[in-house]
């Protein structure tokens, strides 16, 4: 492969959502083919469909293999799955066959990462109901990524600009993840975001880890997870030399990541982490109803291949219209295309 430009795999999502339509927008920009050689794997004629609606002036070219890819700006390139009967495609709507789609068009992204036939992934939004009502019973992207490729240490990282957060656990009850915030976990994560970092050209990461309870516990004050779980774990990794600061309260640890303070947060749970990041990468203007800017990618790490996602929803109630922002895409192509560049120069 041409490690200068890293063929990237790239799913559409649920072609009743949005994904289509922002996957369309990006690949109508020039210089994300300077950066790496796009092939979306999905439905042709959902793409074609796509491409209508947003009034771009783009070929398609459906191929089976990625080495029979043109990868030649203006004509978008597609390994075709032809599972969608668009006669009966609604957009907006949860459905079977949505579900079906999205997921499918992942697993194949998956195997051709695995047999080394394209260097990253990258996802645009599935819908977890429609998934699950197709039969593929994940909470997400990450579950299906850690169950296909076998991986059991793994974590989700949310990044806009300098602001990088790493999830102890995500897509369970609040309850329950409060029970998964065990020494050995958070330690695992330090090092995963650790890792990620590094790969990112930072040489001394400054990892800081978020407490669990308001305050990080108050010594004890308000629950005992920070005292028995947290904070050996961030000892354990200073004794390995990473850069570890914590138990941090979590009310102020995102403002001093965005500060320059650190390079990335480990967060303890889904909305700890995901609430300062979409603060921060999606703009909203109630007056226009119109979101100015949405971005931000969503990656998963431990992996044995690079996944790198769009950090939002299906958004089916703009499906259609042409008006979504692709910013999100935009950014994770960006990220697997330097995450690819990186991983290629170590082997």
């Amino acid at each position: 492969m041409n490690r200068q430009r890293p063929v990237l795999g790239i799913t559409m999502g649920d072609p009743c959502g949005i994904g289509p339509e922002i996957t369309a927008k990006a690949l109508a920009k020039e210089e994300i083919y300077e950066c790496c050689r796009p092939l979306v794997v999905g439905s042709a004629k959902v793409l074609e469909n796509a491409i209508r609606i947003v009034g771009k002036n783009l070929k398609v070219n459906a191929v089976s293999e990625p080495s029979e890819a043109r990868f030649e700006y203006g004509t978008i390139d597609i390994i075709d799955q032809d599972i969608v009967d668009m006669d009966a495609l609604t957009f907006g709507k949860v459905s079977v066959q949505g579900g079906r789609a999205a997921f499918k068009a992942v697993e194949k992204v998956i195997q051709l990462a695995m047999d080394k036939k394209i260097d990253a992934t990258i996802t645009g939004p599935l819908n977890k109901e429609a998934m699950n009502l197709a039969g593929y019973h994940y909470s997400g992207h990450t579950e299906i990524y850690a169950d296909l490729t076998n991986t059991k240490d793994y974590c989700m990282m949310l990044a806009d600009g300098n602001l990088r957060v790493v999830h102890t656990t995500t897509h369970v009850s609040l309850k329950e993840a409060c029970s998964r915030c065990t020494e050995e976990r958070v330690y695992k994560v330090i090092r995963l975001a650790n890792d990620v970092c590094i790969r990112l050209g930072i040489e001394k990461p400054r990892v800081a880890v978020a407490g669990l309870n308001p305050h990080a516990g108050e010594n004890g004050l308000f629950g005992r997870e920070e005292i028995e779980e947290i904070t050996p774990a961030v000892e354990r990794a200073k004794q390995e030399g990473i850069l570890a600061d914590g138990p941090i309260a979590p009310d102020t640890v995102f403002s001093k990541a965005i500060g320059g303070q650190y390079d990335i947060v480990v967060a303890q749970y889904h909305d700890q982490g995901h609430i300062p990041i979409k603060v921060s990468g999606f703009q909203y203007d109630y007056r226009t109803n119109v979101w100015k800017a949405v971005s931000g990618v969503n990656i998963t790490l431990g992996l044995p291949i690079i996944r790198s996602s769009v950090d939002h929803g299906t958004a089916f109630g703009k499906a259609g219209k042409g008006t979504a922002n692709e910013e999100s895409m935009v950014n994770a192509i960006y990220y697997g295309a330097k995450l690819a560049e990186e991983r290629g120069t170590e082997e």
